[in-house]
């Protein structure tokens, strides 16, 4: 996996590459799943949501830039794939997750790996942590239809949030911070599940 889904195309962050390397995805798939665990490809994981493709889960984490001094803000727990590859490299976590089960399975994995610099909250992600911004980087693994202001608030400044926006096609947006502006690139192309919000 680490060699041609993720060498191979260009993800060179040594700290993703080992974060990658360690972190077993086939802990996060249901145990009908796990002989694909390590395709480069999304699978299912329940209520109709998906663990993202290691080549996605990498790339996004490789945009935002983080070390052991960030503090990252990751909206959709989902499986808690891609928040322990983040709990990997940052100082702490902070994951919001809004449907039940999925949440308390993803929690249920992550504390049983041990991460400690990991918060968990069930919510409604669309609306981020308030309580605990500003964030160095944001990480959305759902789309909503456009780019969530409430978000970008939340943001520190040069702070860095990856999230895929659109219906769907949707691209996958990389939003800096500077002070009051935001600079915003488009990536690439991307399929992600809608974002679910109760607002």
């Amino acid at each position: 996996m680490l060699e041609t889904q993720l060498k191979a195309r260009g993800i060179k962050d040594e700290k993703v590459l080992k974060a990658m390397e360690k972190v077993q995805r086939h802990l996060f798939v249901p145990e009908n799943m796990r002989t694909y665990a390590y395709n480069d490809e999304p699978l299912p994981i329940g209520e109709g949501q998906t663990i993202s493709q290691p080549y996605i889960v990498a790339y996004m984490t490789e945009f935002v830039k983080l070390n052991k001094n960030k503090k990252v803000l990751e909206i959709g727990t989902g499986s808690g794939y891609q928040t322990a590859i983040l709990a990997e490299i940052a100082n702490e976590v902070f994951t919001i997750e809004i449907i039940t089960s999925l949440f308390q399975k993803a929690k249920e994995a992550l504390d049983g790996l041990g991460y400690k610099n990991i918060h968990f909250k069930q919510g409604d992600g669309s609306l981020g942590w308030a309580k605990h911004a500003p964030y160095d980087a944001i990480v959305v693994t759902a789309a909503p239809q456009r780019l969530p202001e409430v978000l970008q608030d939340q943001l520190e400044n040069h702070g860095r949030m990856i999230i895929p926006v659109g219906e769907t096609f949707q691209d996958l947006i990389l939003v800096v911070r500077k002070n009051n502006t935001f600079k915003i690139e488009k990536l690439l192309p991307v399929r992600f599940v809608p974002l679910i919000s109760t607002h």
